[in-house]
């Protein structure tokens, strides 16, 4: 019994790159790789783009798992990174998991970074990070939606940890920092105001592009009538961006205020196909 218990619980690991390339009008492979539990697959598409969809085969994150992605868009390639699902992120009864998403684009490259809700369960504990180094004409698009728990199955998230880190850089300036720490006892904290105002679902959108100022107007029109929402222009150096705050009452609602913002940006084109509201 006691060697047993001395025993440390398996933690899952994965590590999973592509490298796009653009070769005859489409956006191909140049480099895959995929370990443990992070697989890639890359489902037909036929406007030249690609589609990449990650999957955790572990089927959720614990405290101590690791996951690290890598992704490059080479010159003029159009990618969208997508997920197989929303990451479930479970009770953790020791440590603390960590998930590491690097991206780059080329000159002339489109990267879409929209994978699909992150649902943290109570207690759960994770630390997150996302670093993205676009070319001086690169543009990108990133949504990261975060639910605490699943409101359907009357889940809620009273204590926890839960870290978000973003860096951007383009040409090699920063151009966009963030850090979100919700800690200890999160239901509290995220009922305040300037927090969440107990909202149980909530996004983040940024948007870097040369026509961010023309979109600008449709967005705040659309977010209009949304509660808790907006989005604000900026401008840092040579490059403009958009970012939208948006807070809802469940999942589904929030899906509601995202697909059309996602769509309207990826010029009308559909959000991903594994994606359903």
């Amino acid at each position: 019994m006691t060697e047993a218990a001395n025993i440390a619980p398996q933690r899952a690991w994965g590590k999973g790159r592509l490298v796009a390339k653009s070769q005859g009008g489409r956006t191909r492979i140049a480099e895959l790789y995929q370990e443990g539990c992070a697989k890639i697959r890359l489902p037909k598409t036929f406007d030249g783009s690609m589609e990449a969809v990650l999957i955790n085969s572990s089927g959720g994150v614990t405290g101590g798992d690791r996951l690290n992605w890598a992704f490059e868009a080479g010159e003029g390639t159009r990618l969208t990174l997508t997920t197989q699902a929303c990451e479930k992120i479970y009770k953790a009864s020791a440590g603390t998991a960590a998930i590491e998403t690097r991206l780059s684009a080329a000159a002339g490259a489109r990267v879409d970074w929209l994978p699909q809700e992150t649902i943290l369960f109570d207690r759960a504990s994770l630390s997150r990070a996302l670093e993205i180094d676009l070319a001086s004409d690169a543009v990108l698009l990133a949504v990261e939606a975060v639910l605490l728990g699943r409101k359907a199955m009357g889940e809620a998230v009273h204590a926890g940890l839960f870290r978000d880190r973003w860096r951007v850089t383009s040409g090699g300036k920063l151009i966009h920092a963030e850090d979100l720490t919700l800690a200890d006892e999160i239901a509290r904290l995220a009922a305040r105001p300037a927090v969440l105002c107990s909202a149980p679902a909530f996004a983040t959108l940024l948007y870097v592009a040369p026509d961010c100022e023309a979109v600008l107007s449709t967005l705040r029109a659309a977010l209009a009538r949304v509660a808790g929402a907006g989005v604000s222009h900026y401008r840092v150096g040579e490059r403009d961006k958009l970012v939208a705050r948006v807070v809802a009452a469940d999942g589904f609602e929030l899906r509601k205020i995202l697909v059309p913002l996602i769509s309207h940006l990826r010029k009308d084109a559909s959000v991903p196909k594994v994606w359903t509201l």
